[in-house]
């Protein structure tokens, strides 16, 4: 039996050499992601950037295990991944809510699923609806919301079972700029208040900067890391507006997109 391997115990989330390849209906090797490491502190937000097209979903895909890595590995709190774990929120663009359950109930899905008594459940789901400005739309369905409600109401279900690390796949996209900002902003508040750690996807480069600690630009494919930007910026980084008019954002932005235009 093959050993598994170790990596740090204090870092939640860990990729070391992490590489994916699929084969064609021709039987040519189509190769997606090249030997990437990077890790993910704890409470730490990180942006991953990158052109269209270049891996970033097959990417969280491995790092929850829900495709296995043609070589490397990935790591959670120090021990190498065989199946998906525990205490991994993964978050889509679409909200993918059930049209048969209201916004209470779908938050409740995934502390359904995680077990215990029913009055904490309603507890946590009302809380969660609460703190993202939901109050008096527990009991409405989905199609009853807007965009941006649902989207709130998606966030709610992935953080309601209290996971250690967040991923998510460019949930805000299609929401208008304003949606979007508040919705960034309950964000960005809820997961340092939990002291969770997010790894984040997206095409918005203003976006990766205002949110993260860190941002990692990814190349074209086969995709491998082309540099990786601290974040520091003076000034209250909840106040997402402020913020990109604060001074070395517009650098920060205008680097990362000099370097996503590599070839």
């Amino acid at each position: 039996m093959q050993r598994m391997r170790q990596g740090r115990a204090d870092v939640p989330l860990q990729a070391e050499d992490l590489g994916k390849s699929f084969v064609s209906e021709q039987g040519e090797e189509l190769e997606i992601i090249r030997s990437l490491s990077f890790a993910l502190g704890r409470g730490e937000i990180v942006s991953l950037v990158g052109p269209s097209g270049c891996g970033k979903t097959t990417l969280l895909n491995l790092l929850c295990r829900l495709l296995e890595p043609s070589h490397g590995a990935v790591f959670w709190m120090g021990e190498e991944l065989a199946t998906v774990p525990p205490g991994i929120g993964y978050m889509l663009q679409k909200d993918l809510l059930l049209p048969w359950r209201t916004a209470m109930q779908n938050v409740m899905l995934g502390l359904q699923v995680k077990g215990g008594p029913k009055a904490r459940q309603q507890a946590r789901a009302s809380e969660l609806l609460d703190q993202l400005g939901l109050n008096g739309f527990a009991d409405h369905y989905p199609s009853t919301l807007s965009g941006g409600m649902r989207q709130r109401v998606a966030l709610a279900r992935t953080l309601a079972p209290e996971p250690e690390v967040l991923l998510f796949d460019e949930p805000f996209s299609a929401l208008d700029f304003q949606t979007k900002i508040l919705i960034e902003r309950d964000t960005l508040r809820l997961v340092r208040e939990l002291q969770r750690s997010l790894l984040l996807i997206t095409h918005d480069v203003e976006e990766a900067v205002s949110l993260s600690d860190r941002v990692i630009v990814l190349s074209r494919r086969p995709c491998t890391i082309v540099s990786e930007h601290r974040i520091e910026l003076a000034g209250d980084r909840s106040n997402l507006i402020a913020l990109r008019e604060s001074k070395g954002f517009a650098h920060y932005v205008r680097q990362i997109w000099t370097e996503l235009d590599i070839r």
